[in-house]
């Protein structure tokens, strides 16, 4: 795995390029380890997520390591995959996964636990683990139909099929499709942009919207509520009230 750090914004690229980046327990501990180390940071405002090569963002997890795991072995795997997927989802920072490539299976389900996916126009998408006779086992039967709905992820999953970027979009998996040539550049303006925002803010929004997603209205609009009062006490508060009234333009120190 590749980490690289500039002005806010933390690169990490997934590095098995021979493999497709294929997920296997030594990448799944290091995601781990390294957004870990991310969430500490305070010079971290932003995190980009991507894989080298020209295949792949990451083709799924693999399926060398696992063909010699008997049930035992599969659950500790499952388990690392736990750890690392839940600490990049509930990471208090954004995150934007570049894709390029395929982004199949264990590498859809971890693209699904970035904030925003920017794709490339020769990415491709699937959850093709139903046609090797499993089902999922990185977040996708619960991820994928809280981001674009039960009946399709359904037909997603059932059917095993792969999908083209412009699929994907439409369904709402990506929120943007770009070139190849300017899927990085895309990815690290909208990186900037968010590095400029209130890193407070930030992370009360992702609180809010990824607590709500899986609540009744009532505690969603309660948390809502809450995360917006913090903010006013979050080391930015005069800043806030001055931005409020129009006494100045918003610029925020993040610390």
């Amino acid at each position: 795995m590749l980490y690289e750090k500039a002005d806010g914004i933390a690169k990490v690229t997934l590095n098995r390029p021979a493999s497709r980046n294929a997920l296997n327990s030594q990448v799944y501990t290091e995601l781990y380890d390294v957004f870990g180390a991310i969430e500490n940071d305070s010079e971290v405002r932003v995190v980009v997520l991507t894989g080298s090569g020209e295949k792949a963002f990451a083709a799924g997890s693999d399926v060398a390591e696992m063909a010699s795991m008997n049930s035992l072995g599969i659950q500790k795997f499952t388990g690392k995959v736990r750890k690392a997927s839940d600490r990049i989802y509930t990471l208090s920072k954004p995150t934007i996964a570049a894709i390029h490539g395929y982004c199949l299976g264990g590498g859809c389900e971890l693209a699904m636990c970035c904030d925003l996916r920017i794709a490339s126009e020769k990415a491709a998408f699937g959850l093709p683990e139903i046609n090797l006779g499993v089902t999922n086992g990185a977040s996708g039967s619960q991820r994928l139909p809280r981001l674009i709905g039960v009946a399709r992820a359904k037909e997603m999953i059932f059917l095993g099929e792969i999908i083209d970027a412009a699929t994907a979009l439409n369904l709402g998996l990506v929120n943007k499709v770009v070139p190849p040539e300017k899927l990085m550049n895309e990815a690290m303006d909208w990186a900037k942009k968010l590095a400029g925002k209130s890193g407070a803010a930030l992370a009360m929004a992702k609180l809010a919207i990824n607590t709500g997603a899986d609540t009744d209205i009532t505690s969603g609009l309660n948390l809502e509520a809450h995360c917006f009062a913090l903010c006013f006490d979050a080391g930015e508060r005069q800043k806030s009230r001055d931005v409020f009234r129009g006494q100045r333009e918003a610029v925020f120190n993040n610390k």
